[in-house]
């Protein structure tokens, strides 16, 4: 039976540090502590206080903790080295922080080791080759030696940097080590923390180097289990859930994604809100009262955003990080005809309607153009070809429709979701106007967008399809409501909710039509349930 040796890496919150020991002890696991230096003696005093009497407690010599440099590498070998000397029959070592949570339940944990005896959980990414680092300093974390905290010594930090730069102070990693580079997080079996002290006992030139490369905590021990363990004893990808933005920060955790946590097939997870106190609670009861854990799981692929977690959370973050570039600035081309927008969520029903308007007024329709990747009626230079070129010159495109499309009335078929676009109209034009076509949307229709999007994979289960349906049907009412408050005043309705007379006036207003050109297309209209 495995016995872990949990090593939590706290600075704050001495009450959840408490709470989340006795949790992780319940069963015979040992928990090994440090507690920031910075964070001050009262709390660690309350945690010693609170753990008193617990034999599977022990606290290692603290440091002053400093982001992105060897105080964190420090800290956890003096954890590591705590834990052997107070602890008998470790198995494997877990380094876990104050904002780590189990998901599973210890019997799971238990049959997760038991399935993987000859194995290391360490995410060991090749330094130089991977893109694991998103943003900020890379070869320079190596090459340069830096004495300074970027966070708190910034000036020194890049003044001591470029100084080297410009006199060409620079080294190279010790000639045995292939860098390595990975999440912070892992849980390493006793054999392979052995061999490591060992190793550094021998070589105390690979301290030396760790101590003054910036960010040591995702490189030494992933360079040096990279080096001394072979790559198949090594699962490379962390047993802790953490996702990073597109930014290179934390995401938070919050109550509502209890159960995606508890899909996921990892065995804690980083970084819960400080705000989800119940939810906490729950993650260390599922641990310490060992219950039973979802049968269904999405497999996380390590580097990557899980498609559904991405979709859930992405909503509304549209934007942009720089500059524009030249061809996404302002639509220029004036139309002196109408510009009508029919937005519906189901694209057949909305294309439908297009095409009743057209054949009935005489308007030119265009179908979801920005959605579908099929030719335009017209020529446009080649741009009416291929829809990812469309998306990336989308102003342009539609500087050339408005500009050179006749007639006196021209209709566009567009996702409500597609605010850029009905934007971008909107101020190109004073008579455009906006028709929400709102239907019920189907749950066969839902679940086909999500395969088809790659929301969901096929071995998806109940929760994850019934998580992603409530998150759609929620966005597609929020969407046209969204659009209602943005342009007031433009946008009328086909809802089979409502009363036929209603629908009746708002296409009557909306295309400013006679009354029996506005019973036609409505009555098409209607022809759409689905």
């Amino acid at each position: 039976m495995a016995k872990i040796a949990f090593l939590l890496m706290a600075h704050k919150s001495p009450a959840e540090v408490i709470a989340q020991a006795m949790a992780l002890t319940a069963h015979g696991d040992t928990v090994t502590i440090h507690y920031d230096r910075r964070a001050g003696q009262d709390g660690f005093d309350r945690i010693r206080a609170g753990l008193k009497g617990n034999p599977n407690v022990a606290f290692a010599r603290r440091v002053r903790g400093g982001w992105g440099t060897w105080s964190l590498v420090q800290a956890s070998l003096n954890m590591i080295r705590m834990a052997k000397r107070r602890f008998d029959g470790i198995t494997h070592y877990y380094l876990i922080s104050g904002d780590c949570y189990p998901t599973k339940s210890r019997s799971y944990i238990e049959q997760a080791l038991a399935a993987a005896p000859e194995t290391d959980f360490i995410e060991v990414n090749e330094f130089y080759e991977s893109g694991w680092i998103r943003t900020g300093l890379r070869e320079e974390r190596l090459i340069y030696r830096h004495w300074f905290n970027e966070r708190e010594q910034r000036w020194w930090f890049y003044t001591s940097m470029n100084l080297q730069r410009r006199l060409g102070w620079r080294r190279s990693p010790p000639a045995d080590l292939s860098m390595r580079i990975g999440s912070q997080w892992w849980l390493l079996r006793a054999r392979t923390v052995n061999r490591l002290l060992a190793h550094l006992k021998k070589r105390r030139d690979i301290r030396r180097f760790f101590r003054t490369t910036w960010i040591p905590d995702e490189i030494f021990f992933q360079t040096l289990v990279g080096t001394l363990v072979p790559a198949g004893e090594i699962r490379s990808a962390p047993p802790t859930h953490l996702i990073f933005s597109d930014y290179g920060m934390p995401v938070v955790f919050y109550r509502d994604h209890t159960g995606y946590l508890r899909c996921q097939d990892r065995l804690f997870a980083r970084k819960l809100s400080p705000d989800a106190a119940e939810m906490r609670a729950e993650m260390l009861r599922i641990f310490a009262e060992d219950l039973s854990d979802p049968a269904e799981g999405t497999q996380q692929v390590p580097g990557r955003l899980p498609p559904l977690y991405a979709y859930l959370t992405g909503r509304g973050r549209d934007g942009l990080r720089y500059a524009p570039r030249f061809w996404r600035g302002a639509i220029e081309a004036a139309r002196e005809g109408d510009v009508l927008i029919v937005t519906a969520k189901l694209w057949h029903v909305g294309k439908a309607v297009a095409r009743s308007i057209g054949q009935v007024t005489g308007a030119t329709a265009l179908g979801y153009i920005f959605d579908e990747d099929e030719d335009l009626p017209v020529d446009l230079g080649n741009l009416e070809h291929g829809l990812a070129k469309r998306g990336r010159h989308r102003r342009a495109l539609l500087n050339l429709i408005l500009g050179q499309v006749g007639g006196s009335r021209l209709v566009f078929c567009l996702d409500p979701g597609r605010r850029d676009v009905i934007d971008d109209l909107v101020a190109a034009s004073s008579g455009v106007r906006i028709l929400a076509v709102e239907r019920q949307v189907p749950d066969r229709h839902l679940e086909s967008h999500a395969r088809r999007t790659g929301l969901i994979g096929a071995q998806a289960g109940d929760f994850e399809r019934a998580e992603l349906g409530r998150a759609l049907r929620h966005q597609f009412d929020t969407e046209t409501a969204a659009l209602a408050r943005a342009h007031a005043g433009r946008v009328f309705r086909n809802d089979l909710t409502r009363g036929r007379e209603a629908n009746l006036l708002d296409i009557g207003h909306f295309l400013r039509c006679s009354r029996a050109e506005a019973d036609a297309i409505t009555r098409e209209a209607e022809r759409h349930a689905e």
